[in-house]
């Protein structure tokens, strides 16, 4: 659930991913203790104002992401990335699952040089794993301007967990994120 913040609060820091669908993130992002909000948007792109309708068609080069607002005091930069690496597949080169286009690849906007320096080390770590059967394409960049989406996309699973595409993608990530992130559920998701 958003709640209404001052975004702007010095306690708070932001994080901004990209990994397929942000109704994806979105959902597993509001679950998370020391998450304050969570906006849909888009960013990465050349067009001023982009639209939903516009990043679909791939021309616009925005990424669907969320912007996470979070207390480094409840929950890491590095714990939120851990979790993105979990609920999407950081090797397939814009896609997820069905949804295809360059508005879905796997990217990270950073905010800081801390945060720069922390998503490489993950993204090393992970490589040094071989966690994964392929290389890790997720694109680490600097935060452009960052658009939020039309206020139908906010809270989008919450408001309809019986809609197809929630059912079918977004709850199994949601499950995924729950089975191996127990200690950093919220209360009110518990």
């Amino acid at each position: 659930m958003n709640k209404i913040i001052d975004k702007n609060h010095p306690s708070l820091e932001r994080a901004t991913l990209g990994g397929g669908c942000f109704w994806c993130l979105e959902a597993v992002y509001q679950q998370i203790s020391g998450v304050s909000a969570v906006v849909s948007g888009y960013a990465g792109g050349a067009m001023l104002n982009p639209d939903y309708e516009s990043v679909c068609s791939g021309q616009t080069g925005h990424a669907e992401i969320v912007d996470v607002y979070f207390d480094p005091a409840a929950v890491s930069y590095r714990d939120l990335l851990e979790i993105f690496f979990v609920i999407h597949d950081p090797t397939t080169l814009n896609y997820q699952g069905n949804d295809h286009g360059t508005q879905y690849r796997s990217v990270i906007f950073t905010h800081s040089e801390s945060q720069s320096a922390t998503a490489h080390e993950v993204v090393k770590e992970l490589e040094g794993a071989r966690i994964y059967s392929g290389s890790i394409v997720t694109q680490i960049d600097t935060a452009p301007v960052i658009y939020p989406a039309e206020d139908y996309h906010q809270n989008y699973f919450q408001q309809h967990p019986g809609q197809g595409y929630c059912m079918a993608v977004v709850a199994p990530k949601l499950a995924k994120f729950r089975a191996k992130f127990q200690s950093l559920i919220a209360p009110a998701f518990r």
